[in-house]
């Protein structure tokens, strides 16, 4: 891997390139920001590391040039964000049945507390299958228990197929403990190193159990066969419509301590002060974290830098901000840059949930992701089509640009992986445009390849046509939506 210069490069001249402004974003003006913020000096831009102050500074830097005014609830560029990780510490755990002390052989089980400290005895352990029922719900008498989760799920509701969808929904039915039980040929090492990877989390919006874990096939095998149970026919038994779960026989002793880290995050967050009060607001936004250093110890090369995903995204908002700065508009325009997307959105959570500014006020956001995949030319897909009333707006600027549009609602597969998602569920109209997303075969093929890997760094091949055609289109539908006479809604917020 090359390290890029850390420098902040001065965007080079814009060359002609569509009919609304006599000047665009070049392919070099792109490259300039992503060699920076994919660089290995930034370290993949893993929140709560140096990667991040590099990240944020530079963030702050290019707007504060471009005469942005920090927008943060404090006066300052960085709205705070508390996350929390969870390690593993030590732990004991032992196994009866009818009194019996039950031997395990297997030492494939990973439990990790919601405290530092976690002490039960006699805890009843619950079979759940999948976890819900074909209808998508908890019919399994789980309260106080240890529930017992398949990690696939086939006969469940599409909104219950993630693991998350279905914890969650056992939480709420008053599991004590979730326990997920994963292949050894495939997900119980996946697994595995989800839960001793310390993943982040926003602490004000977890919906954790007392104890969460996971544990392979072997383990389990082993555990309901030395209780006199037979495991195939559980899994047979689990495939029911309304598989209401089965008592195991099976009481669990568990001591379990695990190392808890609380930090500070940062939202970044510029605005372009509008003429007009009281006429509503614009959002652009895009996360700027990425994954780290993600390979083990011993890998050629550890660092996932995230140069598509999101350098890209980050470097076309520099160009837009800079670009929409230079004149007054009717509306406020604010700029979001979003912490910890990779571990759920959580940075566009903790602004919907304390916005800088009333969200009924805002009349648009457009999030900007993933964007340097589709080359100059490409159609203009809507991610979030038919949830807002406007597609026909945004299709009208996208063609005064010279762009095709990508009619069908095939993106929208992608509506709850984007930060965007966080305010939809908050009623704001959220939309991402652009090109990236209109060949999903395109996109399947970054996703099944570099897509969160050491590979998506910037190179000479990277295709950052189609990203700055998406920035010129960006800029464009900032001066649309923030001119009260080109647009004009019926309140803020419609």
């Amino acid at each position: 891997m090359r390290l890029a210069r850390y420098a902040f490069l001065i965007s080079t001249a814009a060359l002609a390139c569509g009919p609304l402004s006599a000047k665009g974003v070049t392919e070099a003006d792109l490259r300039g920001h992503v060699e920076i913020l994919a660089s290995d000096a930034f370290e993949g831009r893993k929140p709560g590391t140096e990667g991040e102050a590099k990240t944020v500074k530079y963030i702050a830097e290019a707007w504060a040039k471009a005469e942005l005014k920090p927008a943060a609830a404090d006066g300052s560029w960085f709205d705070p964000v508390p996350l929390i990780q969870r390690g593993r510490g030590s732990s004991s755990h032992a196994f009866t049945a009818k009194g019996r002390k039950l031997r395990i052989v297997s030492d494939d089980i990973v439990l990790i507390g919601q405290q530092a400290a976690y002490v039960r005895s006699n805890v009843p352990l619950i079979f759940t299958g999948a976890g819900v029922t074909a209808n998508g719900k908890v019919a399994a008498d789980v309260k106080g228990k240890a529930a017992i989760v398949l990690f696939g799920a086939d006969n469940v509701p599409d909104n219950m197929k993630s693991p998350r969808a279905r914890r969650e929904a056992l939480i709420a039915a008053g599991a004590e403990a979730v326990i997920f039980v994963g292949d050894s040929q495939g997900n119980w090492p996946t697994l595995r190193r989800q839960l001793l990877s310390r993943p982040i989390a926003l602490e004000a919006r977890e919906k954790r159990a007392p104890l969460e874990g996971a544990i392979s096939t072997e383990f389990v095998v082993e555990l309901v066969t030395a209780a006199g149970q037979d495991w195939d026919k559980l899994r047979t038994n689990a495939k029911q419509a309304d598989y209401a779960g089965e008592a195991l026989g099976i009481e669990a002793d568990l001591e379990v301590k695990t190392d808890i880290y609380r930090f500070n995050s940062s939202n970044v967050i510029g605005k372009i002060p509008g003429r007009k009060k009281n006429s509503g607001a614009l959002l652009f936004m895009g996360h700027w974290d990425h994954l780290g250093i993600c390979a083990p110890e011993g890998a050629p090369d550890r660092i996932c830098n995230g140069a598509v995903d999101n350098a890209s995204g980050i470097a076309v908002m520099n160009e837009v901000a800079e670009a929409l700065a230079k004149k007054k508009h009717d509306r406020d325009i604010y700029f979001l840059a979003t912490t910890a997307e990779e571990s759920g959105l959580l940075g566009a959570y903790a602004f919907a949930d304390k916005p800088v500014l009333p969200l009924d006020q805002i009349i648009l956001s457009l999030n900007i992701d993933t964007i340097a995949i589709a080359p100059r030319g490409s159609k203009v897909a809507i991610i979030g089509r038919g949830t807002t009333p406007l597609d026909a707006e945004v299709e009208s600027v996208a063609k005064k640009t010279g762009r095709a549009i990508e009619g069908s609602t095939d993106a929208n597969a992608f509506l709850q992986r984007q930060d965007g998602w966080a305010l939809a569920q908050k009623g704001v109209p959220a939309l991402m445009v652009g090109g990236s997303f209109a060949d999903l075969n395109l996109m399947q093929k970054f996703l099944g390849s570099d897509y969160h890997g050491p590979n998506d760094e910037l190179t000479d091949i990277t295709e950052l046509g189609g990203a700055a055609e998406d920035a010129d289109l960006h800029i464009a539908l900032g001066r649309h939506f923030a001119d009260t006479r080109k647009y004009k809604a019926k309140k803020a917020g419609e």
